[in-house]
């Protein structure tokens, strides 16, 4: 079975899919991370975020699962990570590896912006993973200052923003929800609340399974 949640910054899939992932016993992938990865080789080599080419490479180079991954949290990565992820060939470049990802044995979870649409349109279970702007600002805020690295609010809020808009307005694989997603808007419930709605949505994809 294979379990694509989509949706914008902050929304809450990245928790989402973990949970849903040990529930039900599959390999978990954050799709982010790959994007995060290769603009964290980039800064690492000096190399502008919207080089191409330098791009290309820098994807063509990541192990899939092998990731530092303090090295690439926090605000700074996230705003790299979009920009990378506008870029075509880099897109290209790492649809592949994600769909062999989902191929294994018994399935995987995915999280990303284009799960469902483009990496694995034919997903059993499809998740579109939103919430207000405001709120998912709220939460990103409330991330950097339990990491030590306050951000007043109405900046992160203007982040948010400017990455919706990046995301929904690329040339390649925008973010939008898959026609037959189902929608879960995290807006007013909590980790546990979200995380049961999450998993009647899959629970309800297995039902309808032939066999």
């Amino acid at each position: 079975m294979i379990v694509a949640l989509d949706g914008p910054a902050a929304s809450g899939k990245g928790t989402l899919a973990r949970r849903l992932a040990a529930h039900f016993g599959l390999p978990h992938l954050d799709t982010g991370l790959l994007y995060r990865a290769t603009a964290r080789a980039l800064l690492d080599a000096d190399e502008p975020l919207d080089h191409g080419p330098a791009a290309v490479a820098a994807a063509r180079g990541l192990a899939l699962t092998d990731f530092e991954e303090a090295r690439l949290r926090g605000r700074d990565m996230g705003e790299a990570a979009s920009i990378v992820a506008a870029i075509p060939e880099v897109r290209r470049t790492l649809v592949e590896a994600q769909r062999r990802f989902a191929q294994r044995p018994g399935g995987a979870v995915l999280d990303g912006r284009d799960i469902g649409t483009v990496i694995c349109p034919d997903a059993e279970a499809k998740i579109f993973v939103t919430a207000s702007p405001q709120a998912r600002a709220q939460r990103r805020a409330l991330e950097h200052a339990r990491a030590g690295e306050p951000v007043p609010f109405a900046v992160v809020l203007a982040d948010i923003l400017r990455r919706d808009e990046r995301d929904a307005s690329r040339s390649v694989a925008p973010l939008r929800a898959a026609d037959d997603a189902v929608t879960l808007d995290t807006t007013a419930l909590d980790i546990a609340g979200a995380f049961a709605a999450a998993v009647a949505i899959v629970e309800a994809a297995r039902s309808r399974r032939p066999g």
